[in-house]
């Protein structure tokens, strides 16, 4: 028999992911302007809300810092710049 337990979890993060989009970017005109009247406003929303989601939103778990500014501070202590002698 197979366990589902994983896939009730992996389905669990795709709602969450489906709701917030749908409440973020779809059911508001935060990225976009009016009611979408084509695929192409719905895809330039999307592709706002993405970006938005992915490298500038104030993430609680990373002390409210933008996950691409929280990668980039951690691949800089990782590679830190050379010092002079």
């Amino acid at each position: 028999m197979i366990d589902l337990t994983i896939y009730r979890s992996i389905n669990a993060l795709m709602e969450t992911i489906n709701g917030l989009y749908k409440a973020e970017c779809i059911r508001t005109t935060v990225f976009h302007d009016g009611p979408y009247k084509s695929i192409a406003d719905v895809e330039y929303a999307t592709a706002g809300w993405v970006d938005w989601y992915n490298a500038r939103r104030l993430h609680s778990s990373l002390g409210n810092v933008p996950p691409i500014e929280y990668e980039q501070a951690h691949y800089a202590a990782l590679n830190p710049e050379p010092q002079p002698v």
